[in-house]
């Protein structure tokens, strides 16, 4: 019998090699920092290098270790490239945050070919096609591994004013594509799970309210919420003590109504 520790619960993440995607903005920034301040090495990837450096810089200032990596998530191979970066400069990956992604905002009969390509891609097939090349090389090196999936509230609820019908879809499909591939690699000790969160701030939120106008008003607590206030979710799914935890998802909407 195993002789746990009085609560079996730790923050110690000094073992762990995360790679974080949509890491210039938003929650991703949030996850990247987070998981530095627990000891975590962190790849932190994004488009945009001039805020991955910045990110990078506030990171080692506070005493975390981390290496800036740029990747395009509608492009294989960038994807392929950013996990062997990762693992050149700090070791096999063992945590994956599938964070990045972005909005349709376009009336699902209006958006372009290369508009439901991008969205697609960004927001499914890239994530897809990271998380099989992580696990991949964990697999063959036989090593445990975390991976936890950005989804959305909007994968279980859409309004006739968010012109997201295609971004909902694609976060539904992360949802499925959680079980899934939790039940794949389970045998492997690899644990896929997924949070839903509702409305956080955001780069992707502001641009929305920026659309419809403050939604906030309509929610009972009449607020929008902070990244920070999704901290102990994230930390509870890539920690040790969350070992049996795998194929959920956890829906963080603050009582918004989005059910």
């Amino acid at each position: 019998m195993t002789n746990f520790s009085n609560p079996n619960f730790s923050l110690d993440l000094s073992n762990q090699v995360a790679l974080v995607t949509g890491a210039s903005s938003g929650l991703g920034y949030r996850f990247a920092k987070v998981l530095a301040k627990c000891g975590a090495k962190v790849a932190i990837s994004a488009r945009r290098v001039e805020r991955l450096e910045a990110l990078a810089k506030e990171i080692r200032e506070d005493g975390g270790i981390c290496e800036p990596i740029p990747v395009d998530m509608v492009d294989r191979q960038s994807i392929r490239n950013a996990v062997q970066k990762a693992e050149d400069s700090l070791g096999t990956v063992n945590t994956l945050i599938n964070n990045a992604g972005i909005p349709d905002a376009q009336w699902a009969i209006k958006q372009s070919d290369e508009l439901i390509d991008s969205v697609v891609d960004t927001n499914l097939v890239g994530p897809y096609l990271l998380s099989n090349e992580v696990a991949r090389r964990l697999i063959e090196k036989k090593m445990p591994g975390r991976m936890v999936n950005i989804a959305s509230m909007a994968a279980f609820n859409t309004t006739p004013n968010s012109a997201a019908s295609l971004y909902s879809i694609t976060k539904a499909s992360i949802v499925r594509l959680t079980e899934a591939l939790a039940t794949e690699w389970a045998s492997y000790n690899i644990n896929v799970n997924c949070i839903a969160p509702g409305c956080f701030s955001s780069e992707m939120l502001d641009g929305m309210i920026e659309r419809i106008g403050d939604i906030s008003q309509g929610f009972p607590r009449k607020r929008i919420c902070d990244p920070a206030q999704m901290d102990s979710t994230l930390l509870f799914l890539v920690s040790p003590s969350s070992e049996c935890v795998t194929g959920t998802f956890i829906k963080i909407d603050d009582g918004q109504g989005s059910r």
